[in-house]
């Protein structure tokens, strides 16, 4: 075995005058045979996948990605159990449940992918985004109680409610169960909310701490 080096596709030199090396190793030359005859793909495409480090029973997955491999495990945040358990019921009774959302782009895509999700099962539901002037961020206690006498008995705060214990205490004393559903960052003790669905909060190992809200909600 000389000394000279592995040319790629046994290009010499390209029109820049740039010599293409083959930088597989002979473990990835292997690899990239196994993709491109256990899948059928172009030599060039396996050797490409290959020295990305995709091995031939990851390509399939790679090349023909589905939303399933993709995404976390749901189970894997602390409390979403709980707060798909919750929300069933209510699906299950048809209980009227109430969306608090914030004003930013992440709450009002949080707001609407749960509203469509109850509308799709005829769950009679209500979004409700605070005025941004006159009420601030997150859920308030007056807002809460409103949304009860309006008769809400689940009230479901998205990209909001980690930091609004006092809100929260409001509006089960008022009759509603709530559930959270948020990625902000933990500035004290949790809600006593039915769940607190949150991959920042300290007791989550799902690390998934770059979640938008929006995506808490999808999952």
């Amino acid at each position: 075995m000389t000394g000279e080096k592995r040319l790629f596709l046994d290009v010499r030199q390209s029109v820049s005058g740039v010599s293409w090396e083959h930088r597989l190793t002979e473990r990835q030359d292997m690899i990239a045979l196994a993709i491109a005859q256990g899948h059928g793909v172009p030599d060039i495409v396996a050797r490409v996948l290959a020295g990305r480090g995709v091995t031939a029973e990851q390509t399939e997955r790679f090349l023909d990605p589905t939303i399933r491999d993709l995404l976390p495990d749901p189970a894997s945040l602390t409390d979403m159990d709980r707060a798909a358990a919750r929300i069933a019921a209510a699906v299950m009774a048809k209980e009227k449940v109430a969306i608090f959302g914030d004003y930013d782009v992440d709450g009002a895509a949080s707001s609407a992918l749960l509203k469509r999700f109850l509308t799709h099962f005829s769950v009679p539901s209500e979004i409700y985004i605070p005025d941004r002037i006159f009420e601030g961020y997150g859920p308030n206690p007056d807002a809460m109680r409103e949304l009860v006498s309006r008769g809400a008995t689940l009230i479901v705060t998205v990209d909001c409610g980690t930091n609004s214990a006092v809100s929260i205490d409001a509006a089960n004393e008022a009759g509603a169960d709530v559930v959270v559903l948020d990625h902000h960052q933990v500035g004290g003790a949790l809600p006593a909310a039915i769940a607190v669905v949150n991959p920042n909060r300290d007791d989550d190992l799902s690390v998934q701490g770059h979640l938008c809200a929006a995506v808490v909600v999808f999952l």
